[in-house]
């Protein structure tokens, strides 16, 4: 399964407008440039270590760019109270280090060779080196937490326990008594939305936000979360390019049950088309041909509708929570949010 850690090689997400180029107010862009300037060079910093080899493989993912969309909605955040309290930067490095961490875990169970368009971890050196090189990020995550303060420490610890799980779930699927979409959005939360969550709520948080601040605003970082997850489902088998970061189709050919996948196979419709989509999604599609004949009839199916109604319920379920928040530019980015996940899926 995908993140919106899908992310192809570039920089920061504020660089001339605001996050993903959308419009976003002078000052407060000036502000994320500055602070994603500290976040870069912590987080350089706490990849450089003794060994040279974990050294170069710390690096590895941190070189290969990323959007840092985490470190990004900590500072958004943070603006709900003052962003320039000490926790904030370091706290963005957190979560950045924690999302590296599970990337290389993440490419050694599925085998992945590439990564942010460069040759995975796993795949330059060894699935060994991979995983201590994760397990490395997440102990340099740990020093970090243990100076912003316990509260911060169980969210950490109880994010990182959201994540596994979900990749348990996911590697295990569902329970034959389960509903296999309820599980798969479960999985969605857990391994994906759950550290969005804590980046909204440590950048609230460390600031000084209010608590009832602090919990709108992790509420709505996890739909949002969720939003970006199901609208990289859908690029990946309706964009004829490789907006989401991947070739169109991968999950279908790497046999990843997403979203419009199981609208169609919770439908009950008996069209010839359906009978055989549904037929193509229960078998390998490893070969061109199947996998070509079943994208095609996936782009031009209903359940592309429904996932985009669901996509839309989520962001506009975030939206709804932002707007109950103070009246600033970082409220109106986080809003422009919730509009750039519903149009990047056209």
């Amino acid at each position: 399964m995908t993140n919106p850690s899908a992310e192809k090689p570039g920089g920061p997400a504020f660089e001339e407008t605001g996050p993903f180029g959308l419009p976003v107010d002078a000052a407060l862009a000036a502000d994320a440039r500055e602070r994603l300037a500290a976040v870069e060079a912590l987080l350089q910093e706490c990849v450089r270590g003794e060994d040279p080899l974990l050294t170069e493989a710390s690096r590895h993912l941190v070189e290969a760019g990323g959007k840092r969309f985490r470190p990004m909605l900590v500072l958004l955040a943070s603006h709900f109270g003052d962003p320039s309290a000490p926790g904030v930067v370091p706290a963005a490095v957190v979560v950045e280090l924690t999302h590296l961490g599970t990337l290389y875990h993440d490419d050694v169970m599925d085998e992945a060779t590439v990564r942010r368009g460069q040759q995975s971890a796993n795949s330059r050196w060894t699935n060994t080196v991979a995983i201590l090189t994760g397990d490395y990020l997440f102990a340099r995550a740990s020093d970090l937490l243990a100076d912003l303060g316990p509260e911060a420490v169980r969210i950490q610890a109880r994010a990182f326990a959201r994540l596994v799980r979900g990749q348990i779930q996911e590697t295990v699927g569902p329970t034959p008594d389960a509903d296999p979409l309820k599980h798969y959005l479960q999985v969605v939360a857990d391994k994906t939305a759950s550290l969005i969550a804590v980046s909204g709520q440590f950048g609230a948080l460390l600031a000084g936000a209010p608590a009832h601040v602090v919990d709108t605003v992790t509420s709505a970082c996890e739909k949002i979360g969720i939003a970006f997850q199901l609208s990289d489902d859908i690029l990946d088998i309706a964009s004829e390019t490789e907006e989401s970061g991947k070739t169109p189709g991968t999950d279908l050919r790497e046999g990843i049950r997403t979203l419009p996948m199981h609208h169609v196979l919770a439908g009950t419709s008996s069209g010839s088309d359906d009978a055989r989509l549904r037929e193509l999604l229960t078998q390998d599609l490893t070969d061109d041909a199947l996998h070509a004949e079943a994208l095609t009839l996936l782009r031009a199916h209903p359940a592309m509708d429904r996932a985009r109604a669901d996509l839309r319920r989520w962001a506009e379920d975030a939206r709804t929570e932002l707007l109950t928040l103070p009246e600033i530019p970082a409220r109106e980015s986080l809003t422009n949010l919730c509009d750039y996940v519903i149009t990047r899926t056209g």
